[in-house]
């Protein structure tokens, strides 16, 4: 089954509603403007009930089929919030905030979402209840964790929940999802290396260098994925800040690096966090210094389920085809906070093609209209074909 007609004939609206999100994008938590845009189309399309507020900024919109007997509440999952990046796609809806750009799609997930939204509470064509989730914060603010701990899961009895993300490089239209890990965990690492500032021309032989310390450091932790992780399992260690210093002819007494984890399995997990305190430590103390590591666990591995991930699959095939579905995607190293809601509730994320273009995060990144009545279809279908009317 193709993509569904009354869909097709909103893509304007839903290309419309995102150019107007992605004009005016909003970080993290405060998606005020956003939120309440979605909340009052929500209303408008008749939804049976809207909230707001769950999760600090998210909205919830619920869809009641034109049947319950089959008990079932299944939730649709989009991200709001955009990024701090100057963008410079040059699209005549370019954004119009300095230094904020939907440049991971947000907009189109959430414009995807509303679209599905408008069609089934126009045809209410299943038995159950549909839950559109509209959740803040996916870009580093942990708004899937909040959303969960506000009730989102428990207050409507979700019994399963799917997300969607756009995929630059996937050919347009195509789908991709796997069961068990497919997106990585997210932790954050920072180091503070103290040594003994001194004069950096008249008297280095009296100071501990920070700076040759922290050079060490970020050296030594590349061993770490070389050397302790098992090389058939998968590690990221990226130091992706390092400060120091006040002046040229100063050794500076404090360095600071920060940087990115990312791993697919609990136990390297454990291993590389152990592994990073130990080698700054040693590392620092071998030059006379000390090293100081605070690990952040931010996002747990997006851990699909086996059985949603084989109905997620199920569904896009009935949608593009069976040759454009790829339901063994091999596992990458991104990160979603989608991973919260797959820890409180059986379900699945899935990957849409965008075709070729600037990869997410990219301040050129240009998300395709073209793909917006596939993801607005797999939505409708998925709910269809979970919770079937008879």
């Amino acid at each position: 089954m193709p993509i569904v007609n009354r869909v097709a004939a909103l893509s304007d609206e839903m290309a419309a509603w995102r150019h107007d999100f992605h004009e005016n994008p909003e970080l993290l938590y405060e998606v005020h403007r956003t939120a309440g845009i979605v909340a009052d189309k929500l209303r408008e399309f008749g939804c049976d009930e809207v909230v707001t507020g769950i999760g600090r900024t998210g909205v919830v919109g619920v869809i009641r089929g034109r049947k319950s007997a089959s008990g079932k509440t299944i939730g649709l999952r989009a991200d709001m919030d955009a990024l701090p990046i100057m963008e410079t796609s040059g699209v005549p809806y370019a954004s119009k905030v300095p230094g904020k750009m939907h440049a991971c799609g947000h907009d189109g997930h959430t414009a995807m979402l509303l679209g599905a939204a408008k069609y089934l509470a126009e045809t209410r064509n299943f038995d159950g209840t549909a839950i559109m989730i509209f959740q803040p914060a996916e870009e580093g603010g942990g708004g899937g964790k909040a959303m969960v701990e506000d009730g989102l899961m428990t207050r409507w009895n979700i019994q399963e929940v799917y997300g969607m993300h756009n995929m630059p490089g996937l050919p347009e239209g195509h789908f991709a999802t796997t069961p068990g890990a497919m997106l990585a965990s997210s932790d954050n690492i920072q180091i503070i290396v103290n040594g003994k500032g001194g004069h950096a021309g008249a008297g280095p032989h009296k100071s501990v260098d920070s700076v040759l310390i922290g050079s060490q450091i970020v050296n030594a932790l590349q061993s770490i994925v070389s050397r302790n992780v098992d090389p058939l399992k998968s590690a990221v260690i990226s130091i992706t800040q390092f400060h120091a210093g006040t002046a040229f002819n100063i050794i500076p007494e404090v360095a600071e690096l920060a940087g990115t984890v990312r791993t697919l399995d609990p136990e390297v997990r454990d291993l590389v966090e152990r592994r990073i305190g130990e080698v700054a430590d040693s590392v620092a103390r071998a030059y006379g210094g000390s090293a100081e590591t605070k690990y952040t666990r931010m996002y747990p591995v997006t851990m699909n389920h086996a059985r949603e991930a084989g109905l997620a699959a199920d569904v896009a095939r009935d949608i593009v085809g069976t040759d454009r579905v790829n339901d063994k995607l091999i596992p990458m190293m991104g990160a979603e906070d989608f991973s919260f809601m797959l820890e409180a509730r059986p379900g699945a994320m899935i990957l849409v093609g965008m075709g070729d273009g600037n990869e997410c995060h990219h301040p050129a990144y240009i998300f395709n209209d073209n793909i917006l009545g596939h993801g607005a279809s797999y939505w409708v279908r998925l709910i269809e074909t979970r919770m079937p009317a008879g």
